[in-house]
């Protein structure tokens, strides 16, 4: 008979992140080395990495990363983008062919920067045209999916575990200032190359361990705003909240995790009036955007990188801090790995945002 404890429930997925304060270029071989530890949290059904700072040469461009089903899907895709950006350069991204990795679609990159007349006869800013065409090519050309469109940054993701899909990419042909990362566990949604994390929206990525019970409410609620949910995962609307909340709504960082990871209204009510009357309105403003549920995720966006448990802290998340860098796991075996030694090792509270930005700012 198998006792409790006996067998090890290591409560699905992985998330790794790296990130340095000073910007220093990081090679993507140790954000493969620390997610790898922890090989048996997924199952080889999503593995992904997301990186920043890796396209300096086209730093002001949007890098369109972009799965085809087929031939005609790039087609009608390249019209789209023709018709609404000054494409700078595309290629295929390279890859490398390995027995684990199959059944891969057709993967293209885009340098865009969105065309001045449509920019114009739009009446919006430069992201959010940006950010509705990627919906709208997502929504609208049958097999074509961007899933990634941020400037100097750029997600790799597929089917399969996440240290062969690191080096399916070639991830170590990149330097980045951060790199975060996923293994997949899959429990009750497809596992599919769009379904893998991360997910991401022009600079924001993010990747999730847990699930996402109150998913059909933030669905419904973020999709009055313009954002459509297609890849049939529920950490998918995490993105466009966040994007929702801190580019639309111009909340912080900080502000934007009091509203997806709240406190409970009894211990709203313990607390002294300021603070009291600070997450009231936030409760009361944005009360479809709570997330319930277990999570850890981290959030990768221009300049920085953000670590937030639900408020129950139902997932792991480990921080360690040597010099100017930060590392962040699902387990502190991944940070080790990579960075035996550490000047201050913790596990942040449930609810508690954890943000690291450049010195200096902008990279």
């Amino acid at each position: 008979m198998i006792r409790e404890g006996e067998v090890r429930i290591p409560a699905g997925c992985a998330i790794s992140g790296i990130f340095s304060r000073k910007g220093k270029r990081i090679g993507g071989e140790a954000i493969i080395d620390s997610i790898a530890v922890m090989h048996d949290r997924s199952n080889g059904l999503g593995g992904g990495f997301a990186g920043y700072g890796i396209y300096p040469q086209y730093k002001d461009s949007y890098a369109f990363h972009i799965f085809y089903d087929n031939l005609t899907a790039k087609a009608a895709c390249e019209k789209f983008l023709e018709e609404h950006f000054d494409v700078e350069n595309l290629s295929k991204i390279p890859t490398r062919k390995i027995p684990q990795i199959t059944g891969e679609p057709l993967i293209w990159r885009y340098f865009v920067n969105p065309l001045h007349v449509k920019l114009v006869e739009s009446q919006l800013d430069e992201k959010e045209f940006t950010a509705r065409c990627v919906i709208k090519i997502n929504t609208s050309i049958d097999g074509a999916y961007v899933f990634s469109s941020g400037k100097n940054m750029g997600v790799f993701k597929a089917v399969g575990y996440p240290e062969d899909v690191g080096r399916f990419y070639r991830l170590e042909e990149y330097e980045g200032y951060c790199w975060t990362a996923h293994g997949r566990y899959p429990t009750n949604t497809p596992g599919w190359w769009g379904g893998a994390h991360p997910f991401a929206l022009l600079d924001y990525s993010v990747v999730h361990n847990g699930e996402i019970s109150s998913y059909d409410a933030n669905r419904r609620f973020i999709e009055m705003f313009g954002y459509k949910c297609t890849l049939l995962t529920d950490t998918e609307v995490i993105t466009y909240m966040i994007d929702y909340l801190v580019r639309r709504k111009g909340l912080t960082l900080k502000e934007m995790a009091d509203v997806i990871a709240a406190p409970f209204w009894a211990a709203i009510d313990q607390l002294p009036p300021k603070e009291r009357e600070y997450y009231t309105y936030l409760r009361n403003t944005f009360a479809s955007m709570l997330i319930t549920g277990p999570f850890s995720i981290l959030l990768g966006f221009e300049g920085g990188m953000m670590a937030l448990n639900d408020r129950l802290k139902l997932r792991s998340m480990v921080v360690g801090e040597k010099g100017d860098m930060v590392y962040v796991a699902s387990e502190e075996c991944a940070i080790r790995a990579i960075q035996p030694i550490l000047d201050r090792v913790w596990a942040p509270a449930g609810g508690e945002p954890v943000i690291f930005t450049l010195e200096g700012g902008r990279n």
